[in-house]
């Protein structure tokens, strides 16, 4: 993953627009996928107080905005003191800029399957990723991932974690997630693969255009994604929907994995984290 600094940007903004589109490819037990529009943002969290604009602030009502308490310990505390706790629990030493990539609210409303944090050291290299996991069910989870011995994370690196929360009905909890993260210049893109055993099960990739976050380019997105936040729920419960229709196995809000074990009790892997 390129650093603003290799990229050529001595002093990057606090902010930028993302513009782009998210590809989900179902490869079991039938074929199914889709390919949807959307856009993000992606903020340094230790610059949130620069950020406010007469339509976008953290924790502030904003037509665009994001709230504290949307991500990390989902208690309003401040996010980067906790991040970089969790990242000094886990033994690294990640000393430099964090960014959050996600779905802003409008209006106050926004929902984020996933977003990422993008922890990097003092020289700009990207060292951890967190990946702020939310499903329908009103539940969360962390999986926090790095590369072996905590070294830099580059466009091939393979961040493997096992698969401990219960995201899709349409899924068990079993198997691992394997996340590539590609960032050159302006250009970032999220891979992630989805796999039980030796099988492929599922792949997914979040794919972005980092653009400046000035009044023009933000109206230009919303005015052509008026409903990019209601959007995801739409969209979730219409390919749900797909799904059943096409006779995909439901495995319901606790699958059989999970029957006889909450999310509170169940055998931890070494990369994830509880919020």
């Amino acid at each position: 993953m390129t650093s603003a600094v290799e990229a050529g940007i001595a002093h990057p903004p606090a902010v930028w627009l993302l513009r782009g589109h998210v590809m989900h490819e179902r490869l079991h037990p039938v074929r199914h996928a889709f390919v949807y529009p959307m856009f993000q943002v992606a903020c340094e969290l230790g610059q949130t107080e620069t950020m406010g604009t007469p339509w976008f602030a953290w924790d502030k009502r904003r037509a665009l905005s994001l709230r504290s308490s949307d991500y990390g310990p989902h208690d309003g505390s401040a996010l980067l003191p906790w991040i970089r706790a969790r990242l000094a629990e886990a033994g690294m030493a990640v000393d430099g800029a964090i960014w959050l990539q996600t779905v802003p609210r409008m209006a106050g409303y926004a929902f984020n399957p996933v977003s990422f944090w993008y922890c990097h050291d003092r020289e700009g290299h990207l060292r951890a990723v967190y990946a702020d996991v939310r499903n329908t069910f009103g539940q969360r989870h962390g999986y926090l991932l790095s590369a072996p011995g905590h070294g830099a994370i580059h466009g091939d690196t393979r961040l493997v974690c096992r698969k401990v929360f219960h995201v899709s009905p349409f899924c068990d909890v079993e198997g691992q997630y394997e996340f590539r993260i590609r960032r050159q210049g302006k250009s970032w893109t999220v891979a992630i693969d989805y796999r039980v055993g030796d099988a492929l099960r599922l792949r997914t990739a979040v794919v972005m255009q980092a653009e400046p976050f000035t009044g023009k380019r933000v109206l230009g997105a919303v005015l052509a994604q008026p409903l990019n936040a209601i959007n995801v729920v739409l969209r979730i419960h219409w390919q749900a929907l797909r799904l059943w229709c096409k006779g995909v196995p439901f495995f319901g809000k606790t699958p059989p994995s999970l029957s006889a074990t909450s999310p509170e009790t169940a055998a931890p892997s070494d990369r994830e984290i509880r919020s």
